[in-house]
């Protein structure tokens, strides 16, 4: 039986977005403005992004573009979450054709390069983070992503350990992600070798616990 790998999940050409329109007009007006605040960010980072300026790119008014997104910080989270559910899509995949540890160490550790190789041929990604750190409601949408990979994560070491202690597995694997997204960050504002090393450091250190994560001693109650 094939299995499928990290490997066959790419960035995504289209944008997930939270409230499709109905009318194909109005979908692709969407599609517009988000595509021109891509182009915008990639240039000018999100920091610097202007309504103004997505309607101007986009040929739209301003009023327009409101009745899409009342404000900036709706854009960028649509954004996110174009990239949140293409990384879910390939988490959920990996995780679920592991079988025994030796799929589990492979799918993680490729599923970590192939994230960080993403982000650094997606430069736009960094920016959106960036924005995300300093919006509550977009920290949240982040938050909440860490916790659906990390049980992800979570389900698939307890297929390989059945013995282990469901609830102390899942606090785990919630934070083992939410560092490694945090490792993320931190990597690609360093120089790529030096990045590439922070990210062999980091999955060295969350396949110890992943590997040989500690059992829940039966006479404790």
């Amino acid at each position: 039986m094939s299995k499928k790998t990290p490997e066959t999940c790419e960035q995504p050409a289209a944008v997930v977005v939270r409230r499709n329109p109905t009318q194909q007009r109005s979908r692709e007006r969407q599609e517009r403005i988000l595509a021109a605040a891509t182009q915008l960010i990639a240039v000018k980072g999100s920091d610097q992004l202007k309504m103004s300026e997505i309607a101007e790119r986009s040929e739209i008014s301003i009023g327009s573009l409101y009745q899409y997104f009342p404000d900036k910080s709706s854009v960028i989270h649509t954004l996110a979450e174009r990239y949140n559910a293409e990384s879910r899509r390939c988490i959920a995949e990996a995780m679920e054709a592991v079988e025994d540890a030796q799929d589990l160490q492979a799918a993680y550790s490729q599923l970590l390069d192939l994230y960080y190789e993403i982000v650094m041929a997606t430069p736009v990604m960094r920016d959106i983070w960036s924005a995300m750190q300093a919006d509550k409601q977009l920290l949240q949408l982040e938050l909440g992503e860490s916790r659906v990979a990390g049980a992800l994560l979570a389900r698939a070491m307890v297929r390989v350990y059945p013995d282990l202690d469901q609830r102390q597995v899942q606090e785990s694997a919630f934070l083992i992600w939410h560092l490694g997204e945090a490792t993320m960050r931190l990597a690609v504002t360093c120089a790529p070798q030096e990045g590439r090393a922070l990210v062999e450091a980091f999955k060295r250190m969350s396949l110890r616990e992943i590997m040989q994560p500690v059992r829940k001693d039966p006479d404790l109650r």
